[in-house]
């Protein structure tokens, strides 16, 4: 996330309201909790890596290449100098774990959405109550440097929506996420943007590895998990991505994700903790 206004706990003798840049702390590593009523922030980039996780709502992730989602169960490590935007239209609690270079050599050289364990969790959380108030030797150091060490191994979620960078497919793909409930064939679209059919199924795989069919398919699971976050049924929501049946739409999330979206969100649940270190509502 950019740069934004911190409320500071009196207890760590900080003037309140100041405009924190987190490349200009010069720690390790430090975690930083805030809420946002909403969040639509520009392209940026930071010097330091981010491991991106939401305990309330969700939030959504762009860079050039693709999307991801952040949920409570889920977060997204963004390496060190990647150009990114946040995106959110409803509120969330963030917790963001900033790493330097140097600690973050061990963590993924892309960006990529990791599972967060109940452990790494209370880790951030429990970090964010200090934030980079902290000496670079003693308790609080260590306790970082066990949440690296879980960091670096979470396991991998394949919560990815690759971006195709061919100007006709990014016409399909950005009409399609304006309207992911739109069912029209590949010829339909190919009478559109000026182009063969079999010339679009082709690069759809050669550019996203996806067919056109799983593309879309990876879009409403992901539209879909957004919309389940934030509350609404799970019929609404296979009508809004385009399933007529919603049994079809509990069968797609339950082959991707393993289980039926009653089951996924009643995993996710995480206890409400109020670190130190919060921020204002806007970014």
């Amino acid at each position: 996330m950019a740069k934004r206004t911190m409320r500071e706990e009196r207890s760590e003798g900080l003037d309140s309201d100041r405009i924190i840049d987190p490349d200009e702390i010069k720690r390790p590593a430090f975690a930083l909790f805030e809420r946002y009523a909403s969040y639509d922030g520009s392209p940026h980039r930071h010097v330091l890596g981010q491991l991106v996780y939401v305990s309330e709502g969700v939030l959504r992730v762009e860079t050039e290449t693709g999307m991801w989602v952040v949920l409570p169960q889920r977060g997204v490590w963004v390496p060190p100098g990647l150009m990114h935007r946040g995106l959110s239209p409803r509120g969330f609690a963030l917790c963001t774990l900033y790493v330097d270079a140097r600690h973050s050599k061990p963590l993924p050289k892309r960006c990529c959405t990791v599972t967060i364990t109940p452990l790494v969790r209370e880790l951030l959380l429990q970090c964010a109550r200090f934030g980079w108030h902290y000496p670079t030797s003693g308790p609080r150091m260590r306790l970082l440097s066990v949440l690296l060490e879980q960091v670096a191994a979470l396991p991998h979620s394949p919560l990815y929506l690759p971006e195709p960078k061919d100007r006709r497919l990014r016409a399909i793909t950005a009409a399609l996420r304006a309207d992911p409930a739109a069912n029209d064939t590949l010829d339909r679209w190919a009478s559109r943007v000026g182009a063969s059919r079999r010339t679009l199924a082709r690069l759809f795989v050669k550019e996203t590895n996806l067919s056109f069919a799983l593309w879309r398919q990876q879009l409403r699971l992901m539209v879909a998990l957004e919309a389940l976050a934030h509350g609404e049924s799970v019929t609404a929501t296979a009508l809004g991505c385009g399933y007529q049946d919603t049994s079809a739409f509990i069968l797609m999330f339950r082959s991707a994700l393993g289980v039926t979206p009653g089951r996924y969100f009643d995993r996710t649940a995480t206890p409400t903790v109020a670190p130190a270190l919060v921020a204002d509502a806007g970014p």
